[in-house]
């Protein structure tokens, strides 16, 4: 079994970025913008204003050396749509599986028999929570490896409230040393 990895990219004229609103309303990690959804734009949402990341052709985009790419069968991007939020690998803010923002992740793990998610990354109380709760929506079994995540907020508003938001939800928040991830196939 070969693993499957999540590349998170954006174009230079994100909707999240605070360089793509105006001021006072472009501060980082403060101010919040509303986006509406392209494919029924009487639906609207409100996110976080992000200080410009993962911009596609950049350093900050790419997957750091450490890992090692060649033991992945696929590299799947998210976030790649400027108008539109993709906090989770599965479906934009709004819900929608389409190649600008994705693909269908769930038709493609359950066509290759995966039937448990661990999921790590940044940020844990945004991507890595989104991802979780919608790879539980879709009928994985969901494994959250607690020192492989990072969260923006780390506090108890943060990360402590997503923690309980995913135990809610029937995720199990594990550590690496836990026999949930020690039970993971090496797929050299």
């Amino acid at each position: 079994m070969k693993e499957r990895s999540f590349g998170y990219w954006h174009p230079t004229d994100h909707v999240s970025f605070d360089t793509s609103s105006q001021a006072p309303n472009n501060k980082a990690f403060e101010s919040s913008t509303t986006i509406w959804n392209p494919q029924n734009p009487s639906q609207s949402v409100t996110i976080p204003i992000w200080p410009v990341h993962c911009v596609q052709g950049t350093p900050g985009a790419e997957i750091i050396p450490e890992i090692d790419v060649l033991r992945f069968n696929r590299i799947i991007d998210k976030g790649r749509d400027s108008r539109v939020e993709m906090f989770s690998a599965f479906a934009d803010a709004f819900g929608n599986k389409s190649e600008a923002a994705s693909f269908d992740l769930a038709a493609y793990l359950k066509e290759n028999g995966i039937s448990r998610v661990f999921v790590v990354g940044l940020a844990g109380d945004y991507c890595v929570r989104c991802t979780a709760i919608d790879a539980r929506k879709e009928g994985f079994d969901v494994y959250v490896v607690e020192d492989a995540v990072k969260s923006i907020d780390t506090g108890d508003d943060g990360w402590g409230a997503t923690r309980g938001q995913l135990e809610k939800a029937g995720i199990r928040v594990v550590s690496i040393d836990g026999d949930e991830a020690q039970n993971i196939q090496d797929p050299s």
